[in-house]
């Protein structure tokens, strides 16, 4: 026999576990926000821009063809600024406590579609330090490309600095939560599924119906305990038994 599940018992069933839906999606959210808050270490980001522009003197004239030529420079120059011959010199000159591959993971180069200018994007857990990072690994840049490339065509535009109130761009403590919270309602509609499929009570009349595909000719229903009379008696009135010779009333 097949069993068919209309939407309109979907919807009795998420009904019957919203409690269960609630409880998970705020265990979720509560969990996340701990984390966010008193776990995860503030990461902060700081950005620099170079310019990579030919050098043009007198005869040479400023075209389409040269401005194609410096936007696909930029390419290359992206995994020179990553590379240990650039990011050895970094880390000498801030004196820092790490690899060239590992600081290689906080610097990501991005240019626009078409664009001359470069953006070279540092992250780190102190918002000093990034933009240090920054900053030098652009100037170390600069100076090494004549030798690398034999060229001098890259230009500082403009170089990192630190607000007075830097804020952290990870971890986004609401976003993370509003994240949980979903995957909370996921998970809550799941195990309220799950329970549903592994319970195989009959609890109604409809249940017999439905499953056992018979009709319902009588039903049974529970009877709380009535609580048996108790006999009070009257404080003024003393029951006793009559004596010899005596009768009752006298």
């Amino acid at each position: 026999m097949e069993e068919t599940i209309s939407l309109r018992d979907l919807f009795q069933l998420l009904r019957k576990r919203l409690w269960l839906i609630i409880l998970v999606s705020i265990i979720a959210a509560t969990v996340s926000g701990v984390i966010s808050f008193f776990v995860l270490t503030p990461v902060y980001e700081s950005k620099t821009q170079i310019l990579v522009n030919q050098a043009k003197n007198d005869q040479q004239l400023y075209n389409t063809q040269t401005v194609q030529t410096n936007v696909q420079l930029i390419n290359t120059y992206n995994d020179i600024i990553t590379s240990p011959a650039i990011l050895d010199k970094v880390i000498k000159d801030l004196k820092l406590d790490t690899s060239a591959q590992s600081l290689s993971g906080q610097i990501q180069v991005t240019s626009a579609k078409d664009s001359q200018v470069a953006q070279i994007v540092v992250q780190d857990t102190s918002a000093k330090r990034a933009a240090q990072i920054a900053n030098t690994t652009a100037s170390v840049f600069q100076k090494q490309v004549p030798k690398l490339m034999n060229v001098d065509n890259v230009k500082v535009l403009s170089k990192a600095s630190i607000g007075e109130n830097a804020s952290p761009v990870k971890p986004q403590p609401l976003f993370n939560m509003a994240i949980a919270v979903v995957v909370g309602i996921m998970i809550g509609i799941g195990l309220s599924f799950l329970l549903e499929y592994l319970d195989n009570t009959l609890k109604t009349e409809q249940d017999i119906e439905n499953i056992l595909d018979l009709p319902v000719i009588g039903v049974v229903t529970n009877i709380k305990d009535v609580p048996k009379p108790s006999n009070v008696s009257r404080p003024d009135v003393a029951a006793r038994v009559p004596q010899r010779g005596e009768t009752y009333g006298s």
